[in-house]
């Protein structure tokens, strides 16, 4: 079975964990509704939904992947899903108003940078 699953960040074609990805079908770039918000833990991206923190939320810019069960269990372990780091869950995009997978920060990100709506942050 497959899983359409949103990427974001290290994971992302060109970033240092793609190759997690490298059997798996690439489908599009996309972006998610402005219902998010992304922060810089320093090596990587966290991923929160910006209504529990009471914020404004961002249009996520990341990709979309089509993967199949065996990678999807490798990324949920790289992930630190069954330690609570991050947990997999819906994410709905802006220009298909689909649903697809994505992981999401479960850590405080009290005190970290916000990185506007795309990893890595665009610097001038």
């Amino acid at each position: 079975m497959a899983t359409r699953l949103f990427v974001y960040g290290t994971l992302k074609r060109g970033d240092v964990r793609a190759y997690l990805l490298d059997d798996q079908r690439f489908i599009s770039e996309a972006t998610t509704q402005p219902q998010y918000r992304l922060y810089n833990t320093g090596d990587y991206p966290a991923l929160v939904e910006s209504q529990p923190l009471g914020l404004h939320g961002n249009a996520i810019l990341g990709e979309v992947w089509e993967v199949d069960d065996e990678c999807l269990n490798r990324l949920d372990i790289e992930e630190g899903v069954d330690e609570g780091l991050y947990a997999r869950r819906q994410i709905k995009l802006m220009d298909t108003g689909d649903s697809v997978q994505s992981y999401f920060y479960l850590l405080s990100v009290a005190g970290m940078p916000d990185c506007g709506g795309r990893w890595p942050v665009q610097r001038d």
